[in-house]
């Protein structure tokens, strides 16, 4: 019987006593100003459980973990023919490299990386205002997370605005290979403000519960198909902590998300959602101690997705 709450406070005061938090990231004015000491973490358990230590109610930006769930309402809006524009491979270079666009001719290599999530992004607008792509994907969060008080950091969107000149250049460039077909500025507009969520490790745990679930919601219904719930958990698995991905599945082995605001979102299908966060991160754009305690809860709990199966499983 695994001790989780044993499991949970030993962790919070393991990452407490680290003295390499990394660094955070500076080149967005706002999530400069976010205090590295902070680290939370939260685990919803397919029993319907919810665990949480340290500062798990804090709120943060989810900036790039926010790529998962406009993933799922880009799947809803065109199924399948996501992947003539965006392919499914790691990318094996930074998450904002432009040379890899070039090579591949403005096809991005996979929706995790900041190229993809912006030809997502363009998908999700859908002809319409950002607002109302905006919109969708604030009510699409509130409802998975079953909490109405999610919104968005207005001063972290602005920021991001401000200084996203990367962004812009990837969004112009595949434009001119006519893969964004929207105004790049009203696509980078909802771009920036969906990485502008703020939600907390117990909601991003939440939210993230249909992954575990084969699709399902857990207060009922059917979010995704189940086929496509383990295909998104597949892309983060392989591609969801950018030119790190391969060393997170060798470390941790556990599908994952990650963003520059910290977080981390990971699922273990059919056992846990977990958030974890700290605003620290490593050479790779991930959260340091993030990824550390997602390492130590793989080993301890033996939930990494290459572990044979428990008796009865």
């Amino acid at each position: 019987m695994i001790d989780l709450h044993g499991i949970v406070a030993d962790i919070v005061a393991a990452m407490a006593a680290q003295d390499e938090r990394g660094t955070v990231a500076d080149y967005i004015p706002e999530l400069a100003k976010v205090d590295p000491a902070q680290f939370g973490i939260a685990i919803a358990t397919a029993d319907g459980g919810l665990l949480t230590g340290g500062d798990a109610d804090i709120g943060f930006s989810v900036q790039s973990v926010s790529k998962v769930f406009a993933l799922t309402l880009a799947l809803g809006k065109v199924g399948d023919q996501l992947w003539d524009r965006v392919g499914r491979e790691p990318s094996g270079n930074a998450f904002n490299s432009i040379t890899q666009l070039e090579h591949e001719h403005g096809i991005p290599r996979n929706p995790f990386i900041n190229a993809g999530a912006i030809v997502v992004a363009d998908v999700n607008l859908g002809g319409h205002q950002p607002r109302v792509a905006i919109g969708e994907m604030l009510r699409f969060m509130r409802y998975l997370a079953g909490d109405d008080s999610i919104a968005i950091n207005e001063a972290v969107a602005a920021s991001e605005t401000a200084t996203g000149f990367r962004n812009m250049a990837l969004a112009n460039y595949m434009r001119a290979f006519g893969n964004v077909r929207h105004p790049v500025d009203l696509v980078l507009g909802s771009y920036f403000h969906q990485c502008a969520i703020e939600m907390n490790c117990r909601q991003l745990a939440l939210a993230g519960r249909y992954l575990m679930l084969d699709g399902r919601h857990p207060g009922g219904g059917r979010v995704i198909s189940p086929r496509r719930a383990r295909r998104i958990n597949a892309l983060m698995l392989t591609c969801g902590h950018y030119d790190a991905s391969g060393d997170f599945a060798f470390r941790v082995g556990i599908p994952g998300k990650s963003g520059v605001g910290g977080g981390i979102l990971a699922i273990v299908p059919g056992r846990a959602s977990i958030a974890v966060w700290s605003p620290g991160l490593n050479a790779s754009g991930n959260s340091c101690l993030g990824t550390l305690a997602l390492e130590e809860l793989a080993r301890r709990t033996g939930w990494s997705v290459f572990s044979p199966p428990e008796e009865g499983d």
